[in-house]
């Protein structure tokens, strides 16, 4: 019987061998696309970080935080050398062992940002008090009311007597052409946050329609708040108004003196940076 002729292997690689590097070829193409997403890009996490400052930050959009040397338009400068900081902090990250000249790195903290915020708010309050007062001067009313100013606004404290009878929510006649020369002053600040507080002394209200002092205050501030709106161009949006009663007060309530001048209204215009989002 003749012998079965042995059939010659088939030439090449075993097929099991193309199907093994086929998936070593995607788990090499895997890893070095996780690898490409690890790696941060400095510019555009630059440009990141300014688009989201200008877009969702609590701060006026303005100048950006990298690169420029400002934080907000205004000129806070807290946030001078942060791209140095990022790109040292990138090279640590990334092992890179050269060493960093910390005098050129600029760490901001929480804490100095808002120091920093807090202090350009008062000097752009000292600028508006310094405004009104001058208005005020050419107005004639200086005598008639105080000024004063915090980082956050300029207070305007009119006497409740000029404005009020006693017991009683509606402005005087008498005192219309005050509140026509503040409406003026108040005008060129179409952009900024008015808010109208209405302050009482401890003596309880007697009247027929305010059966207390936080109501009482709280209609007197209406009251002036809608005089405001009514002759003046500010949108009526941005003037609110609020009633403290008797719990904010500036003198004691044990003299006649002092309750007079517990009796008042407080007008607060607020700076820029408190006036967010009615621009």
């Amino acid at each position: 019987m003749a012998k079965r002729r042995q059939e010659d292997p088939p030439k090449g690689s075993p097929a099991w061998m193309s199907t093994f590097s086929d998936l070593m070829n995607l788990l090499l193409c895997f890893f070095v696309l996780l690898f490409s997403m690890s790696t941060v890009d400095a510019e555009k996490f630059e440009m990141m970080i300014a688009s989201l400052q200008s877009s969702f930050s609590i701060l006026p959009a303005g100048g950006t935080t990298v690169g420029e040397g400002e934080m907000i338009s205004s000129g806070v400068s807290a946030l001078e050398k942060f791209d140095i900081y990022f790109n040292a902090s990138t090279q640590l990250e990334e092992g890179e062992n050269e060493p960093v000249d910390s005098s050129q790195t600029t760490v901001v903290t929480t804490e100095q940002a808002e120091e920093a915020l807090e202090e350009e708010g008062r000097r752009e309050s000292e600028q508006m008090a310094e405004q009104v007062e001058e208005l005020l001067a050419a107005a004639g009313i200086t005598d008639q009311v105080e000024v004063d100013f915090t980082e956050q606004y300029v207070l305007i404290n009119l006497n409740g007597a000029l404005l009020f009878d006693a017991g009683e929510a509606e402005v005087r006649e008498e005192a219309f052409p005050i509140l026509d020369k503040l409406c003026v002053i108040l005008g060129g600040y179409t952009n900024n946050l008015i808010d109208v507080e209405g302050h009482t002394d401890n003596v309880p209200a007697t009247g027929e329609w305010y059966g207390s002092n936080d109501v009482l205050s709280m209609y007197r501030a209406l009251y002036v708040a809608d005089y405001i709106r009514d002759h003046t161009e500010i949108d009526p949006a941005h003037v609110k108004s609020s009633g403290r009663g008797e719990y904010a007060p500036i003198a004691d309530n044990s003299t006649p003196e002092g309750r007079a001048k517990n009796r008042r209204v407080e007008i607060k215009i607020y700076n820029s940076l408190n006036s967010e989002g009615l621009q």
